[in-house]
């Protein structure tokens, strides 16, 4: 078994760096960072190609088009942009979250891009026009990851509310909510004396409920 070793280290930004992801060719390495930026590297080389500028606060995250032609990145400035990647222009900046954008993701076919959200909304775009097509509401906090099926309409989101759910792409139904059991999971409060409101509410939170039928 070979030891692993760094093959190369690519240098360029100036902050943190956020996101990385590999182009579906395997010819580049996109990087996204606390700086501001984009930045495109040639994957054999480690040379810096392009820096993509305009976003206006850290970028979080980055995934390539599955056509290898596009990238996607969102930001803390509440944006979503779409890039080309051969010249490195900005074609579409999508602007309908109320919070930071904290992932994106692109379907299978390239045809829809996912963007998830502090504002606790997933949002589906068409990849190629910018048009927003729906809004995905269930959850109760910030998304942090969106990601699609390979193979079918369905895209997963997971939360800080502890929750990943699955999505019908095509009507925006949730399909299901995956949870672990939490400590109070299913614990029924109701009749519980000498317990406060805040009390209640903590247990709440940790899978309790008060079920008064």
């Amino acid at each position: 078994m070979r030891t692993g070793h760094c093959l190369k280290t690519l240098r360029g930004h100036n902050d943190l760096v956020w996101c990385v992801a590999i182009s579906p060719d395997g010819q580049l390495v996109a990087s996204s960072s606390e700086d501001q930026t984009v930045r495109l590297w040639d994957a054999q080389t480690g040379e810096c190609l392009k820096v993509l500028q305009g976003h206006t606060h850290r970028v979080w995250s980055i995934a390539f088009s599955p056509t290898n032609s596009t990238i996607a990145s969102s930001s803390d400035d509440q944006t979503v942009k779409i890039w080309d990647v051969r010249t490195g222009h900005c074609l579409k900046t999508l602007h309908v979250h109320s919070s930071w954008v904290r992932s994106v993701a692109f379907s299978h076919d390239g045809n829809v891009l996912a963007s998830g959200s502090h504002d606790e909304t997933v949002r589906l775009w068409d990849a190629q026009t910018g048009q927003y097509l729906r809004v995905l509401h269930g959850h109760s906090s910030c998304i942090w990851s969106v990601a699609f099926s390979p193979v079918e309409s369905t895209v997963a989101s997971g939360s800080d509310d502890g929750t990943i759910k699955l999505w019908n792409a095509d009507t925006g139904e949730c399909i299901t909510t995956l949870r672990s059991d939490r400590p109070y999971e299913r614990m029924n409060l109701a009749g519980a004396k000498g317990l406060t409101e805040a009390q209640k509410t903590s247990l709440k939170m940790l899978g309790a409920t008060e079920d008064k039928q």
